[in-house]
């Protein structure tokens, strides 16, 4: 299963540490650990400071940082929060459209069984050390995917990747499953001639860029490489530095950096230089809900997990809360303004359904729980032969962003009788009640997955505990089309198809809250190209294109 992101928003209580020591913490470290990147020793700079006009200094957040290294077979691109790996070439990509385009690849093609997928190879890419890439890499890198304990992607449904020939490479399903290009689009080619441990640490790759040098728990430094098959990049140099929140504003604060991750909670900040830039996501936040009765087990991993809620399991409770979520609200008083009402885990998305919508009614609400014999006692909670309507809402205790959302939330379901009560915890915690109480969560990524994983009846992600045999098939269908146009209609019958669904009209196994927007301090003159979607985290989605930033 792939966890969902713990990470903190900050809190504003903590701006003393900025204007005070922080700002030079910030500057010492970014001047310690960028010491001798340069020629002569110097540090890196931006368009803002004396130096290289085709560099670029990114903080991300302490997270981002890869564990293991820029091993695609570990986590890089594939990871959780996807992207593109930058050093590696993937077979193909996604446009700010989210419309595939070949980058290995010169086409590809399905069998009509859906089970075999052949793509044809440039012939012109060669590795950073001089060696050719041919079909035997592509192969090499599935087949050790598919293998691997640490590999944090899904190749489940590929049996074999096999090597036609030096520039065609075919692989061979168990399953239709269209998908598979979301996560092509992703998934880094390594050498196979020169993989092995510690790869992560001096990847080979063929991609844009080489790591120039990665200084743990500081920085990694990417430059452009010279013998790229595509466009050479803009950007000549870019310099990721790894900041935990208030770091980062204090980089931002003394000019240190180009352009850093922040949240809402810091957005009506002002720096000289700066702007403050938002970016469409993909990144919802939504609360699961449990759908069977209290009493249940469900196994995972050799791990039995209590199962099923004796509240949410009741239909007229899931529809009820769905109408009485104020998105609006939300989105004002948590994210000060910087997000969208969420619907589902893939608003606005080719395959996403309007019968996800749901407007604001709480007078509906209170009538489905009156209607279905949920009747408002004297301290002003439901209760229905002895259940009172109240419940947990999990959220991680370190996101302060998440916090709010729970206590907001709480607020506005005690307005239809109903006592959600907020609760805090680490993600062992939380994963130990995800099966029988409602949970905060943070999903969203650009392909439709994520749709299979949380609605599926065997889906990774299914913690409402649904199953139909309706939506299954829907499912099914939409990931055996040859074209990837043609399942959009099946994604979203499987949302609602007249009688079964998991919209709201139907099974309500999920309330969407909001789809946060990703906020940036971008020095000005710092030109961003045109961002596709952002999925879950802020991190390296960021720089997808960097190769085409500039400086004007």
């Amino acid at each position: 299963m792939i966890n969902e992101e713990a990470r903190g928003s900050g809190m504003l209580s903590r701006r003393g540490f900025i204007a005070g020591a922080g700002a030079a913490g910030a500057a010492a470290l970014l001047s310690g650990c960028t010491a001798g990147a340069g020629e002569g020793g110097s540090a890196p700079s931006g368009s803002g400071s004396e130096g290289a006009s085709s560099q670029v200094i990114v903080a991300m957040n302490a997270g981002s940082e890869p564990a293991a290294g820029f091993d695609p077979l570990v986590a890089w691109g594939c990871g959780e929060h996807v992207h593109e790996p930058l050093i590696q070439s993937t077979l193909i990509t996604t446009d700010e459209n989210l419309e595939f385009i070949n980058d290995l690849a010169t086409s590809y093609s399905c069998s009509d069984d859906g089970l075999t997928w052949t793509f044809e190879l440039r012939d012109d890419v060669a590795f950073t050390d001089g060696e050719p890439l041919t079909a035997s890499d592509v192969a090499f890198t599935v087949n050790s995917a598919i293998q691997s304990d640490t590999f944090e992607g899904d190749l489940s449904m590929v049996d074999e990747a096999v090597a036609v020939s030096d520039t065609v490479v075919e692989f061979h399903l168990n399953k239709p499953y269209n998908a598979l290009l979301y996560t092509l689009a992703v998934l880094g080619i390594v050498p196979e001639h020169a993989y092995g441990d510690g790869y992560g640490s001096a990847p080979i790759g063929s991609g844009r860029y080489m790591l120039e040098r990665w200084d743990r728990g500081q920085q990694a430094i990417f430059s452009a490489n010279p013998d790229y098959y595509g466009e050479p990049p803009l950007m000549e140099r870019v310099v990721v530095v790894f900041m935990e929140e208030d770091a980062a504003l204090a980089a931002v604060q003394a000019g240190e950096v180009d352009i850093a991750y922040t949240y809402a909670t810091h957005a009506q900040q002002s720096f000289d230089g700066y702007e403050l830039v938002s970016y469409a996501t993909v990144d919802s936040r939504g609360i699961s809900l449990p759908t069977q009765p209290a009493g249940g087990t469900k196994s995972e991993g050799g791990t039995s997990y209590a199962m099923g809620n004796d509240v949410t399991s009741d239909l007229s409770i899931r529809r009820a809360l769905t109408y009485a979520i104020d998105r609006d609200a939300v989105i004002e008083n948590v994210l000060s303004g910087y997000g969208k009402p969420a619907y589902s885990v893939s608003d606005d998305m080719p395959w996403s359904s309007d019968d996800m919508k749901v407007e604001l009614d709480r007078d509906l609400a209170a009538r489905l729980l009156d209607d279905a014999g949920w009747a408002i006692g004297s301290d002003g909670v439901r209760a229905k032969d002895g259940v009172r309507a109240a419940f947990d809402i999990w959220y991680s205790s370190d996101d302060s962003a998440r916090q709010a959302i729970a206590n907001e939330l709480s607020n506005q379901f005690a307005q239809i009788g109903i006592e959600a009560s907020p609760r805090g915890g680490s993600w062992d915690e939380i994963y130990s009640h995800q099966y029988e109480q409602p949970v905060l969560w943070g999903w969203g990524s650009n392909s439709p997955i994520e749709v299979y994983a949380l609605n599926y009846s065997t889906g990774w992600g299914n913690y409402a505990c649904y199953e139909n045999a309706a939506i299954d098939a829907h499912l099914d269908e939409a990931l055996a089309q040859q074209n990837i146009e043609d399942s959009y209609a099946y994604w979203q019958l499987a949302a609602w198809d007249g009688e079964n669904g998991f919209a709201p009209k139907g099974a309500a196994t999920w309330a969407w809250i909001a789809n946060v927007d990703h906020l940036y301090f971008k020095r000005e003159g710092l030109v961003v190209a045109d961002q596709k979607p952002h999925p879950h985290g802020h991190g390296w989605s960021l720089v997808n294109n960097v190769d085409r930033w500039e400086w004007s």
